[in-house]
Order: C-alpha cells, then structure tokens, then sequence
C-alpha cells in the first residue's frame, strides 16, 4: 500500500437508471474533491433493459472530455458483478462507490474523503445511521432490518459500524484489487466487509451521510431474500475465502 494520493476512482453500477444516471453523472462531474484529488468516474451498466446505456453514451459523443469511464455488461448479472468490473478497470489509487439513483447525495463523497486524507490507507465508510440525516426511509427494513445485519456483521468483523450495508465504502485501490471479491449482487456489501476485517493493516471510520430512499415502485431492488443471503455471506466469508 502507498500513501501517496493521486486520483479517486468513482465507481457506479447502474441497472434501469435512466430517470437519474444523466444527473448522477452531472453531479460527480462538478465535484471539486478535497485536495485537489484528481478523479475518474467508472460507469458500468449492468445490461440495462431501459435506455440507461444509450443516455451514457449519447452522453460520452457530447462530452469527450469527461473524466467519464464506461463499461455495458453483456449480460446482466447483479451490482457486485458491475463493481467487480468498475475495480478492475480503475486507475485511481483510492475507489469509491456510489450509487446510481440519487438515494446518496454525490458532494458528500468529500466528506469521506477528508476523513480518509487524515490518514492515508485506512477504511472509510458513510453511516446512514451515525446522525438522523435520511429521509423517506422504511423503518421495518432501513433501520430494523440494516441495524440486525450490521450487528451481526460487526459480531463477526470485530468492526463497531454503525451501516455495513452502505454504498459509500472508500478502500485503498490496492487492497480492493487484491481481494478475491466472489458476490455478484447485494452479496457484495457483506463479502467486503469480512475480507477487509481480515486486512490487519488498515483501520476503519464512519463518517455521517445523507440518506434519501426510494421504494420499489421508484426503483428499489433489494429484497427481504438479498437479507437472507446477507447473514449466508457474513458466515461464509468469515470462515473462509
């Protein structure tokens, strides 16, 4: 692992986004990070049956010089997959991920930062839960349902978080490249944790966020079934590889 920062790698998995991707990508675009970090946007569609793929690349034609990385998947095969992808292809030195349906507020990506450029290489995620910053959230599964996960994600990672299941997770490049990431869906947010637990080396941090959440009649995918496979990967990841 190096101290040295030189760039973000903003990575966006996107399925069916087509109502906010435009302003997603705008959003990241303006952002002057802290600094003076350069930055790389890594946009992977995930085989959107919708016209998400067709408005990124209209978008590249008009815009040639975006910071803007694009990938479509052949075939659709979950949010873990497209970050698999978005790791891969990244040249930052520091990634992030960010969603693609406005649920988190782009700017904030630099108060993870500032959190992170205190002490290079460590770990930093955004809480939803650390300060009552969220709105339109759905009690029974955003605080109920996320508060059981992370608490029993954090009885096997030995971490005290607050959000395992957040989008905004900031990792060294080097580390994420080096982890045999397996999950192609929502697997993904626990199979991290537990790998990076195991990375002595590396502290983690919460920093608050701002949490606006969809239902599933605006998008949401996430089902009481992806909670199931989530304590399924919390134990088999903590067991093994």
């Amino acid at each position: 692992m190096s101290n040295e920062i030189n760039k973000l790698s903003i990575i966006v998995p996107a399925y069916n986004e087509e109502k906010t991707i435009l302003s997603v990508i705008g959003l990241l675009e303006k952002i002057n990070l802290t600094g003076g970090t350069q930055k790389e946007i890594i946009l992977i569609d995930d085989h959107s049956k919708d016209t998400t793929s067709q408005l990124v690349s209209d978008y590249i034609q008009q815009n040639p010089d975006s910071p803007l990385v694009f990938f479509s998947q052949p075939v659709n095969q979950g949010k873990g997959a497209a970050i698999h992808k978005g790791i891969e292809l990244a040249s930052g030195n520091i990634i992030v991920i960010q969603d693609a349906d406005l649920e988190l507020v782009p700017e904030e990506i630099n108060l993870l930062l500032a959190r992170y450029l205190e002490a290079p290489n460590q770990i930093v995620y955004g809480s939803r839960f650390l300060e009552d910053k969220h709105s339109k959230t759905n009690f029974l599964w955003h605080i109920m349902g996320n508060g059981f996960l992370t608490r029993l994600s954090n009885l096997f990672s030995g971490y005290r978080l607050t959000d395992m299941m957040t989008c905004y997770k900031m990792v060294p490049a080097d580390v994420l490249k080096s982890l045999n990431l397996k999950e192609k869906r929502f697997g993904f947010e626990p199979e991290v944790t537990m790998k990076l637990s195991k990375v002595k080396s590396l502290n983690i941090h919460e920093v608050p966020i701002t949490y606006i959440a969809r239902n599933k009649e605006e998008g949401k995918k996430i089902s009481w079934k992806d909670g199931v496979k989530v304590i399924y990967c919390i134990v088999r990841y903590k067991i093994g590889n």
